[in-house]
């Protein structure tokens, strides 16, 4: 069960094509839009100000997404959100890939198709232009991204996209094996690969 807090009457909502591990934490005032996907214990705390995921955004285990007092978080469409992110009232623009454990902070703006590498810092009120390579702590434009990385990325969403199908239909709970069985299946590249 997906751990959900109403908060001041403020209710969390998730489209029914989202996929929101039963680990994840949502509270207050958080849309989680279409085919969107939140992974395990992923917090998202609208208790201060709105936080919106868009459609076929991925935000991946242990991130953390929280805003200041009236303020508005949003992840936009095909927004990639690596493992451990620290994302906080800022703007994600659309087919942006935030990398592990980076850190956005309040009132910056992240161009659409573009790249914060992982461990960057990008500082209060950074306003990152369009298909940028943004690294380092803290985080610095370093250049324009080409053709083939944003579709390198690009993929990298699909996967996800895929991922929240695969946990639609078949990700349950269940009591761990006590050995491994002969013939163990494996996961392969078809099953992971996007349509």
């Amino acid at each position: 069960m997906v751990k959900v807090y109403a908060l001041d009457g403020i209710t969390p909502v998730v489209d029914p094509t989202a996929y929101v591990h039963p680990s994840a934490v949502l509270i207050g005032d958080v849309v989680i839009g279409p085919h969107a996907y939140i992974g395990p214990c992923a917090c998202l705390r609208g208790d201060f100000g709105r936080i919106v995921v868009k459609e076929g955004a991925n935000i991946q285990d242990n991130c953390v997404l929280h805003g200041q007092v009236e303020s508005e978080l949003v992840v936009d469409v095909d927004g990639h959100i690596g493992h451990g992110a620290i994302l906080h009232s800022c703007y994600i623009g659309r087919d942006v890939l935030v990398g592990m454990n980076a850190v956005v902070m309040d009132n910056a703006s992240v161009g659409d198709a573009s790249i914060v590498g992982a461990m960057a810092f990008v500082k209060v009120g950074m306003q990152v232009p369009a298909r940028s390579l943004v690294l380092g702590s803290p985080a610095r434009v370093m250049r324009s991204l080409s053709d083939a990385e944003i579709a390198h990325k690009q993929f990298g969403t699909r996967q996800y996209q895929r991922l929240t199908l695969r946990s639609l239909a078949s990700m349950r709970e269940t009591e761990a094996l006590t050995r491994e069985e002969a013939g163990r299946p494996r996961l392969t590249r078809a099953m992971t690969k996007p349509d």
